[in-house]
C-alpha cells in the first residue's frame, strides 16, 4: 500500500473532526443546485421543468398527424423517382422492386378551433386537445436506423458517450428537489418490444456522473440497490455515510478529483431517496378520478399510463427532467393492427397529462414533449394487402407534439402531397433542443463546455435555430 495513501485509525479520527461535515456540505450542494452553473439561467425562463414522452421506434407520421387528402389518390400507386430523389433507405427496403404508397387505413378529422388534422380513429384523446398542442410536421433528422437515430436527438449527435438533453439540464439548472435526482427516467413497452434502449441514451457522458438520468422501475424496488440489508437501520446508514464521507473528503483533498464529489453527493441524495421514493411512487392518494382520466391502463405498474401519473408526481416533488421512454413504435409490418395497439396505450394517458398539468396550474411552466427518433415512410415495406402494410424509417419529414412552458398552440411546418418531403419550415432536431432550452431560459450558443479542445454543446456543431414562431 502507499503510505501516502495509507488512513491509520488516530489520523483517520484527527482528519474526520473537519470532514464529518462532507454531508451537511453535499446537502447544501443540493439546496444550491438551481444555481449549480454560474450565469445560467441566461434570460428570464418560460419553463422550469421538461416531461419528454419519447416514444421509440419511429411513430408513422402520415398515420397520426401529417394528413393530405391527395393521399387517398395516389394510394397503390409507385412513389416517383422525383419525390424520392435518390433518398438513402435502410437495408430492410433496399432489395425492393416496388414502392407503392399507402394511404393511411384510418378516419382523419379537422378538429378544434384551429382545424387541424388529427387520426381521430386512433387519437381521440389527443384530438380533444389539439388547441393547446404545437404540432410540428417539418421534423427531420438524418439518421435513418433507430440507435443512431435515438442517440442523434438525446444528445445532439450519432457518436456514442455524450451527454443527454437531461444531464446537460441537471448540470446546467440543477435540481429543484432536495430528495429527489435532476433527471428522472422510466420505460413502457407497447405493442411488442421493439429496438432495445441503452442506459447510455440517458447518460451524463463527460458530464459529472452525478448529472445521470436514474432509472426507476415498476415493481416493489422502483431504484435499484436503494434500500438497506435486514438489519440496518436510519441511524447506523447516517452513521456509515458520515464515516465514508470522511473518507471520501479526505481522498478529495489528496487528488482534487471532481468525481468524489459527485460520488458524496449521490450517496446523500440516496440516503434522503430512501424516504421520498416511496412515497412518490405510491399512488394511493390519488383520487379514483385520476386513474379514469389517464385510462384503463393506469393502475397497471410499469405501464405508459401509470408511468404518466408518476411523471406528474414527479412534476409537482422538483424533478427537473422527466423522459418516459415507450418502445414498440417500429411497425415494418402490420402496421395498422400494431399502431392502433401503441395508441390504445399512449393517447388517453398523453392527454390527460395534459390536461391533469393544466389543472394544476403547472402547464404553463412545463414543457410537455410527445414524439420519436424518426417517422415511417408512405411507401409500403413488404407487401401490400387490402388491410395490411409496412412502412421503413423515414427522417426526413415526421411529427412531434410540444406544449406548455412558451409554446404557442399552432400547425407549424409543411410537408408535400406524399408526405415524403419538407417544403415549408423545416425543424432540425437540433432546433428543437435549442428551442426547448430557449424556454427554460438558457441560450444554446453559450451553453457549453470544453472537451478535449472543444466546445461542445447539446445543440452539436452545426448552427442550430430557436424556432420563433412557435414560441408564445
Amino acid at each position: 500500500m502507499n503510505p501516502d495513501h495509507h488512513v491509520t485509525r488516530r489520523k483517520f479520527l484527527d482528519t474526520s473532526k473537519s470532514l464529518l461535515g462532507t454531508a451537511a456540505f453535499a446537502s447544501l450542494m443540493q439546496r444550491d443546485a438551481a444555481a449549480s452553473i454560474p450565469g445560467l439561467p441566461h434570460f428570464t425562463a418560460k419553463a422550469k421543468r421538461v416531461i419528454y414522452l419519447f416514444q421509440a421506434g419511429g411513430p408513422s407520421h402520415i398515420d397520426m398527424f401529417d394528413y393530405k387528402p391527395a393521399l387517398r389518390k395516389i394510394h397503390g400507386q409507385e412513389l416517383p423517382d422525383s419525390i424520392r430523389q435518390g433518398q438513402r433507405i435502410t437495408g430492410m427496403t433496399s432489395g425492393q422492386k416496388s414502392f407503392p404508397c399507402v394511404a393511411p387505413m384510418f378516419n382523419f378529422e379537422k378538429v378544434g378551433e384551429r382545424q387541424t388534422w388529427v387520426n381521430t380513429d386512433i387519437l381521440p384523446h389527443t384530438a380533444k386537445i389539439a388547441d393547446k398542442l404545437t404540432i410540428i410536421r417539418s421534423m427531420n433528422t438524418e439518421a435513418i436506423n433507430h440507435d443512431p437515430a435515438i442517440t442523434y436527438i438525446n444528445t445532439g449527435t450519432q457518436q456514442f458517450g455524450r451527454p443527454c438533453m437531461g444531464s446537460w439540464l441537471s448540470y446546467g439548472l440543477g435540481s429543484l428537489s432536495e430528495d429527489l435526482p435532476a433527471y428522472v427516467i422510466m420505460i413502457s413497452v407497447g405493442a411488442k418490444p421493439g429496438q432495445a434502449l441503452f442506459s447510455r441514451l440517458w447518460g451524463s457522458g463527460y458530464l459529472p456522473s452525478k448529472h445521470q438520468g436514474v432509472q426507476f422501475r415498476s415493481g416493489d424496488d422502483p431504484v435499484l440497490y436503494l434500500n438497506d440489508p435486514p438489519g440496518i437501520d436510519r441511524e447506523i446508514r447516517r452513521s456509515m455515510l458520515d464515516g465514508v464521507a470522511a473518507i471520501n473528503g479526505q481522498r478529495f483533498e489528496q487528488t482534487g478529483d471532481p468525481e468524489i464529489q459527485a460520488r458524496i453527493a449521490q450517496y446523500e441524495m440516496a440516503f434522503r431517496m430512501q424516504a421520498s421514493v416511496p412515497d412518490l411512487m405510491s399512488t394511493d392518494d390519488e383520487p379514483e378520478s385520476t386513474f379514469e382520466n389517464y385510462g384503463p391502463q393506469s393502475k397497471k405498474k410499469g405501464s405508459f399510463a401509470s408511468n404518466c401519473i408518476l411523471a406528474r408526481r414527479m412534476a409537482e416533488r422538483g424533478v427537473r427532467f422527466v423522459q418516459l421512454f415507450h418502445r414498440g413504435w417500429d411497425q415494418h409490418g402490420n402496421l395498422p393492427k400494431e399502431i392502433r395497439r401503441n395508441t390504445d396505450g399512449t393517447d388517453q394517458p398523453a392527454a390527460a397529462l395534459v390536461k391533469d398539468l393544466e389543472e394544476r396550474g403547472m402547464l404553463d411552466d412545463t414543457i410537455v414533449i410527445f414524439g420519436g427518433e424518426f417517422g415511417r415512410t408512405i411507401y409500403s415495406q413488404g407487401k401490400l394487402t387490402k388491410d395490411n402494410h409496412g412502412r421503413d424509417h423515414h427522417g426526413r419529414c415526421f411529427s412531434t407534439w410540444v406544449t406548455g412552458g412558451g409554446f404557442k398552440p399552432c400547425d407549424y411546418g409543411e410537408t408535400d402531397d406524399y408526405s415524403y418531403n419538407i417544403v415549408k419550415d423545416p425543424v432540425h432536431i437540433r432546433d428543437l433542443n435549442a428551442t426547448v432550452l430557449h424556454n427554460l431560459g438558457i441560450d444554446h450558443d453559450r451553453f457549453s463546455i470544453k472537451h478535449q479542445g472543444l466546445d461542445v454543446r447539446l445543440t452539436g456543431v452545426e448552427k442550430a435555430h430557436i424556432i420563433k414562431p412557435i414560441l408564445a
